[in-house]
């Protein structure tokens, strides 16, 4: 991470170090001091704010063509330089290196690649007569400058979704990533500049989110804001885009439920679960954190499920052999070691892990417990840590209801052999993605957004360009009359 001498802030194309207080990185794999971190302050903010808006006019008139052709170059840039990435991911976030290789990296190209395709195709109605004797058409343009703000558990893939779809349309952005993992946001906003990516089109700016997030989202240049985090950070950012009428995408906290039916095939579904809720380390929105296991299953499911966690290799996050790595700080382990103590001491049964290995670092074991109350803390919060929750259900409403049960909607599954109980499932879950018979995977061409307290908008996918398009309809008369028939309605023609 030393690479970043120059600055930790990348505006109008160039590093720069930042004016205000820098503070100590750790690495949370081994909990040493990595460096110092350069932070942004309110002026730094407005040299990125005044290059987005001055790089604005001429990226949102190229053609749809010229951007892609950009990002193409773009794609290609970032895999020439794939393996320093995801070096750089693992050494900010403690996640295993066979993650950053084969998950967070490749995910992050594949998506420059279909936004490369996508901004050649952001369609509006065809041209019609709709009101008669004219023709309407829709015309689909760039909104302005974008204040994003990303978290700190997928550094890469977050600047990506952030990123790609706003200025695939034509925008230009001011992301804000995490202040403990910004290197390889820094990294990707570098690579584009060096394929061609004209200064000023992708800023970043690393600094606390109470001084210099909260005045990106209230800079009267910035046109629209989009965060990912808490579902209580997220009402905030809305509450302050109001005060401007600025418009707000927002992809906030998860609870996923994952249930397994009573015909569902116990050894997939035990593999799934585990796979999901351990998955970067459990620091996942659409992590499976509430398994509803039918009850005629459900000691079959729970035992293996804990067999499974039991042989996870968790430890050095650099060893291909290593299957989960460190959550991403000490403070953050603590959280999530709180909740699971105040689990067990309510009733609860950690059939799997439930405390951290003896290493040093910010690690957990993958944790499954058992007795817990729908009502409590750690069915009802979100954990963001590798610990699955497990409850039984006897019916299948019991089961869809329970699923439904919490104030979040981001992400679910359902394990069945039956089409229609997956129909159903996937019709009555109140989720942005239910998965069948699978939880996690995601695609490009696929929408990911939330439900209820999950958010709303969509990250990936065409659908994307619904939050980082102003849709203008434009309508031309063929009418050559001086009065037209619906003007009657308001003043009556006479002859002269």
């Amino acid at each position: 991470m030393t690479m970043f001498i120059q600055g930790h802030q990348y505006i109008n194309g160039s590093y720069l170090v930042g004016s205000g207080e820098s503070v100590p990185r750790v690495n949370p794999a081994t909990g040493a001091k990595a460096e110092d971190v350069d932070q942004a302050s309110l002026e730094d903010l407005e040299l990125a704010v005044q290059a987005a808006s001055a790089a604005f006019p001429a990226w949102s008139r190229l053609t749809p063509g010229e951007r892609s052709g950009h990002l193409l170059k773009f794609a290609l840039a970032l895999a020439a330089r794939a393996g320093e990435l995801a070096d750089v991911e693992t050494a900010q976030t403690g996640k295993t290196v066979r993650m950053s290789h084969n998950f967070d990296v490749p995910g992050t190209i594949d998506n420059v690649n279909f936004f490369a395709g996508a901004a050649r195709n952001i369609q509006g109605l065809a041209a019609g007569d709709y009101a008669g004797n004219s023709t309407s058409m829709i015309r689909r343009e760039a909104i302005g400058v974008v204040g994003s703000i990303a978290p700190w558990n997928y550094p890469l893939q977050m600047a990506a979704w952030k990123v790609l779809p706003a200025i695939a349309a034509g925008n230009t952005v001011v992301l804000k990533p995490s202040e403990i993992t910004p290197g390889t946001s820094l990294l990707f906003a570098e690579i584009a500049t060096e394929a061609g990516i004209p200064a000023g089109v992708i800023n970043v700016l690393v600094g606390p989110g109470r001084t210099v997030g909260e005045a990106l989202i209230r800079h009267p240049l910035v046109q629209m804001c989009s965060f990912t985090g808490s579902t209580s950070v997220g009402r905030h950012v809305m509450s302050m885009a109001a005060e401007s009428g600025k418009r707000v995408h927002l992809e906030l906290g998860g609870k996923a439920p994952f249930i397994v039916f009573k015909d569902a095939d116990v050894e997939a579904a035990a593999h799934g679960a585990v796979a999901a809720s351990t998955i970067n380390a459990g620091q996942d929105c659409t992590a499976a954190t509430r398994a509803y296991v039918h009850s005629s299953v459900f000691d079959k499911f729970t035992a293996r499920v804990a067999g499974l966690m039991n042989t996870m290799v968790v430890g050095n996050p650099l060893l291909e052999d290593t299957d989960m790595g460190s959550l991403v700080s000490e403070n953050h382990r603590s959280k999530v070691a709180s909740m699971v103590e105040r689990a067990v001491a309510s009733g609860a049964t950690a059939l799997a892990g439930g405390l951290a290995p003896e290493l040093p670092g910010a690690f957990f074991r993958p944790t499954l417990i058992v007795g817990a109350a729908q009502d409590s803390e750690i069915v009802q919060e979100e954990i963001f840590g590798p610990v699955l929750v497990a409850l039984p259900f006897e019916t299948d409403d019991e089961a869809i209801a329970l699923a439904n049960d919490t104030p979040f909607g981001l992400a679910a599954s359902a394990w069945t052999s039956s089409v229609t109980l997956a129909m159903r499932a996937a019709a009555e879950i109140e989720a942005g993605c239910v998965w069948i018979n699978e939880h996690i995977p995601i695609v490009s061409e696929m929408p990911h957004g939330g439900y209820k307290s999950s958010g709303f908008g969509n990250d990936m996918s065409s659908y994307s360009f619904e939050e980082y398009t102003n849709i203008k309809h434009v309508l031309i008369s063929h009418d050559t009359a001086a009065h037209k028939d619906w003007q009657d309605t308001v003043f009556k023609h006479r002859a002269d």
